[in-house]
C-alpha cells in the first residue's frame, strides 16, 4: 500500500493568524509537523499551501511544498487538490494538521492500519476520555462506534446519554471516546467527498465529518492513548512549550 501524507497550512487563520509560521523552541510549527510525519510509514509527506510565505519557509528547510488555491472551505478539499497536482498515485492519503506539532508516527501509522479492512473508506482516531472537563468539553469532539470500530457518529455533545445516571458519573459507568482530527482516505474515495455538499448534521454540529456519514461513507476508527497538543489560540503555544520543555506529559 503507498500513503502519503499531506498537511494543509493556511497563513490567515481567523484566530491565529501565520500560525504555521511560529516559531517553538527555534522550530517552527509546521516544520515540526512535517519531520514528525517524515518519520511514519508514508512514502511520501507534503506540505499544501496558499501562502507564499509558507512554500519559501518549507523549501528553506528542505521540505516538499505545492501551492494550492486559497478559496478550499477545509483541509480535506486543499488535500485533494494537493494530490492532483504530485503526478503520481497513491491509494491513501493521509490529511495529518497542521497545528499538531507533536503528532507521532505511530498514530498515524494506526490510521494506516485501518486500511487493511478492505470495507475501510476513511479512517480516524479516537481516544479514550477520562476527563469529565474533556466530556463536556464542545470544543472536543465525542465519537460513539459499533462493534467494527466503525463510527456511528460524532457529536460536539457527550454522546450516548446516560440516563438515570448524573452526569458526574457518566465516566464511571460507560467508555467514552474522543475524536482525534487526523483523516486517511483511500485516494478514489478522497476524490468523491470534494464534491459532496455541506450536509445538514454538519452544519448543526459544524463537524465536517458528519457529512461523509450522512452520505454513506464508511469511517473505521483505530484507538490511541497518545494525548495530542493542537495549537489553535496564542494562548495554546503556552501548552505547547511547557510540553517541549518536560512540563507537560501526554
Amino acid at each position: 500500500m503507498k500513503a502519503v501524507g499531506i498537511i494543509p497550512a493556511r497563513f490567515a487563520s481567523t484566530r491565529f493568524p501565520g500560525k504555521p509560521l511560529v516559531m517553538l523552541d527555534g522550530k517552527s510549527m509546521i516544520q515540526r509537523v512535517y519531520e514528525q510525519a517524515t518519520t511514519a510509514d508514508l512514502q511520501e509527506v507534503v506540505v499544501a499551501t496558499d501562502d507564499e510565505k509558507i512554500r519559501q519557509h518549507v523549501e528553506e528547510f528542505g521540505g516538499k511544498v505545492v501551492m494550492t488555491s486559497p478559496h478550499h472551505q477545509s483541509g480535506t478539499d486543499r488535500c485533494y487538490e494537493a494530490y492532483t497536482h504530485l503526478g503520481t498515485s497513491f491509494d491513501v492519503v493521509v490529511n495529518i494538521q497542521g497545528d499538531e506539532p507533536f503528532i507521532q508516527p505511530e498514530q498515524i501509522n494506526k490510521v494506516l492500519s485501518c486500511f487493511s479492512q478492505e470495507e475501510a473508506q476513511i479512517a480516524t482516531l479516537i481516544k479514550p476520555i477520562i476527563k469529565i472537563e474533556e466530556l463536556l468539553n464542545p470544543n472536543s469532539p465525542k465519537v460513539v462506534i459499533g462493534t467494527q470500530q466503525q463510527a456511528l457518529y460524532f457529536s460536539r455533545h457527550p454522546i450516548p446519554y446516560l440516563r438515570g445516571a448524573e452526569q458526574q458519573e457518566w465516566l464511571n459507568q460507560h467508555g467514552y471516546f474522543k475524536h482525534i482530527g487526523i483523516y486517511g482516505y483511500r485516494s478514489t474515495v478522497l476524490a468523491l467527498l470534494t464534491q459532496l455538499e455541506p450536509s445538514k448534521l454538519e452544519k448543526a454540529e459544524s463537524l465536517e465529518q458528519l457529512r461523509w456519514l450522512e452520505n454513506g461513507f464508511k469511517i473505521v476508527t483505530a484507538v490511541t492513548e497518545l494525548e495530542t497538543i493542537g495549537i489553535d489560540t496564542p494562548e495554546d503555544m503556552k501548552k505547547a512549550l511547557a510540553f517541549l520543555q518536560g512540563t507537560v506529559s501526554k
